[in-house]
């Protein structure tokens, strides 16, 4: 992780505030989400106003019910109050709650139970979250990737390269759509069967920028698209440093790829530091510009990726093995072979006692083929063989060929 953001930065960090919510145990219905969305659009509230009086009135319902003393009892200013009491946003809401059904959209509270439980727990979390597409992406393992808009074609292959490989190994990508470096990560996971997640800096029924159309298309039928702005909010530029609190926010880490010292991919690092995650970046030229900010954060204390490899490794110990047994089922379904039970761990030491002896079986200039290490491991499922190469590869010893072939990393 990256070390002392304050000596780093010039700002000094924020602590993170730790909100208690009441978390609601089934979904919400279209009269809670009317009221949700009419808390939402009161004039002049903003975020922390709306979470300081919901941390005593515990709901909607029960906000729009007080009366503007009760209100202004609870920190908040005698016109936010007003326009509480007199209930004028429930027209805006009626509004978005009809754009919401015609997009097909959905509304996530922060008492919902679908809403990231890391997202609840920065310091500012957006009272609401309006969401196109696959809301399961939500409670996903991800890793935000961001960089320049203007990129260069060794910060767009990086990209695609890193992002997939992140994405094959069951992480979900996460950016912001935007041009450059955001699409080639997006396109990268989806290019690879993987999760991914666009954070939007408009409405989700808004497209921006317009030639990313068919990434839009991709992204609301097999991945997410997610915005703290409700329907139909333009693009305005003010929006995308706000939203770039939720890309880190949702995710394990995040990843810079290119971007100048002062670039928006650099506030995306900074807001991932105040929230305690782990921060990359990519290596690059040192004579492009496009290189300061991530050769900048690198000698700040930022963890260097050169292969997909570099970021899995700082994971926890539970994502880690969870993902090798994601991955061991998937490797399990496409041979035809029947799916361990979705309940049982792979067995820790068994697994690293496998590990051991395969990468004394495996050699640097040879590969050797899954089905030949079958063979040569007897006795050992086909399955428990996997895992340990899996395991082996997110360590960075070993590396997999095309052909299901693997050879020991030098």
């Amino acid at each position: 992780m990256i070390r002392s953001p304050e000596a780093i930065w010039p700002l000094r960090s924020r602590p993170i505030r730790r909100h208690v919510f009441l978390v609601a145990t089934a979904l919400v219905t279209q009269e809670e989400t009317l009221h949700w969305l009419a808390l939402r659009m009161v004039p002049g509230l903003g975020t922390v106003g709306t979470l300081r009086i919901l941390e005593k009135f515990k709901s909607p319902q029960a906000i729009f019910r007080a009366s503007a003393s009760e209100l202004e009892s609870s920190g908040i200013s005698a016109a936010q109050a007003r326009n509480i009491a007199t209930g004028c946003s429930f027209d805006d809401a009626v509004e978005q709650q009809q754009n919401l059904m015609n997009a097909g959209a959905e509304l996530i509270s922060i008492h919902d139970p679908r809403y990231p439980q890391r997202l609840r727990e920065i310091f500012d979390p957006p009272l609401l979250l309006f969401a196109r597409g696959r809301t399961d992406l939500l409670q996903a393992h991800s890793i935000g990737v961001v960089g320049t808009r203007r990129p260069t074609p060794y910060g767009i292959a990086a990209t695609e390269r890193i992002a997939a490989d992140l994405a094959k190994a069951g992480l979900a990508i996460v950016s912001g759509m935007a041009r450059g470096i955001d699409t080639a990560a997006h396109k990268a996971a989806l290019s690879e069967g993987g999760d991914t997640v666009a954070v939007l800096g408009c409405g989700v029924d808004v497209l921006y920028p317009a030639d990313n159309r068919k990434l839009y298309d991709d992204i609301s039928s097999r991945g997410l698209l997610v915005s703290e702005f409700p329907m139909g909010a333009p693009a305005y530029p003010q929006n995308f440093p706000i939203r770039n609190r939720i890309v880190s926010g949702i995710s394990l880490g995040v990843l810079i790829v290119e971007g100048a010292q002062h670039s928006g991919s650099a506030i995306t690092a900074r807001l991932a530091m105040d929230q305690g995650r782990e921060v990359f970046a990519l290596p690059g030229n040192i004579t492009s510009k496009m290189s300061w900010g991530p050769n900048l954060l690198i000698k700040q204390g930022a963890k260097l990726v050169q292969e997909w490899t570099d970021v899995t490794n700082e994971l926890s110990a539970p994502v880690r093995r969870e993902l090798v047994s994601r991955a061991q089922q998937k490797v399990l379904s496409e041979n035809g072979e029947l799916k361990p039970s979705a309940t049982s761990e792979p067995a820790e030491e068994p697994l690293k006692a496998l590990a051991r002896k395969l990468l004394n079986q495996l050699q640097v200039d040879v590969p050797q083929q899954l089905e030949s290490l079958v063979e040569t491991f007897a006795g050992v499922s086909s399955s428990e063989l996997i895992g340990a190469l899996f395991e082996l590869e997110m360590s960075g010893l070993v590396r997999q060929l095309p052909g299901k072939s693997f050879v020991k990393v030098w």
